[in-house]
């Protein structure tokens, strides 16, 4: 089936490295560089608050001051520390803005960080449909939370090719039968979107 949708995460897609943002605030904090890391994947108390704040069960603040403690820092604009170091990366999305201009239906599926995070102007800007997984109760993961972005663009999975920076994100996509890119590299990531889309990037 052709390629007719292109539907891409945020943080790490759209926004330079989360993790080495994450290790960024380690070292400003004193801590070793993989605390942050190693609380989300390996501790279930970390797991648990990230899970929250991404399907929104857990309120901004609950998690900062929960999270904090964990961290043995102080909560204060935690989420901002952590993420402060992620910037936008201009060229994916001047790669979305090209291919919405010739006529590719594109989507946004993100597990967020705080739903006002989001720039609402540049999201309208890039993307046909939206779905941020405190918005929907669902994350990434989830098969459903796919399912829901393909909706919001108006296409089957199968028409829709998913960009995340987290391999375990994408196996769930493709059984839905979408093509998958694992984001790497930003140049190479265009590269590979623009000839499964067939459009030039």
């Amino acid at each position: 089936m052709t390629v007719r949708g292109l539907l891409v995460d945020f943080g790490g897609v759209l926004t330079t490295d989360v993790f080495a943002s994450f290790e960024r605030f380690c070292a400003a904090e004193g801590l070793p560089i993989d605390t942050v890391k190693d609380l989300f994947r390996t501790d279930p108390a970390g797991l648990e608050l990230l899970v929250g704040l991404e399907d929104g069960t857990v309120a901004d603040d609950e998690f900062e001051r929960r999270f904090a403690e964990l961290l043995g820092v102080t909560p204060d604009d935690l989420i901002e520390r952590l993420m402060g170091a992620a910037g936008p990366d201009e060229a994916m999305q001047d790669a979305v803005r090209a291919a919405r201009r010739f006529g590719i239906r594109t989507g946004l599926v993100s597990n967020s960080w705080g739903i006002g995070r989001y720039d609402r102007q540049l999201l309208a800007e890039l993307f046909d449909g939206v779905v941020i997984s405190a918005e929907v109760g669902l994350r990434k993961p989830a098969p459903e939370i796919y399912a829901l972005g393909a909706q919001a663009v108006g296409l089957s999975p199968a028409e829709c090719v998913y960009v995340d920076d987290i391999g375990g994100n994408l196996k769930p996509a493709r059984a839905l039968g979408m093509t998958t890119v694992l984001h790497r590299d930003t140049p190479a990531t265009i590269a590979s979107l623009s000839t499964l889309l067939g459009v030039p990037l």
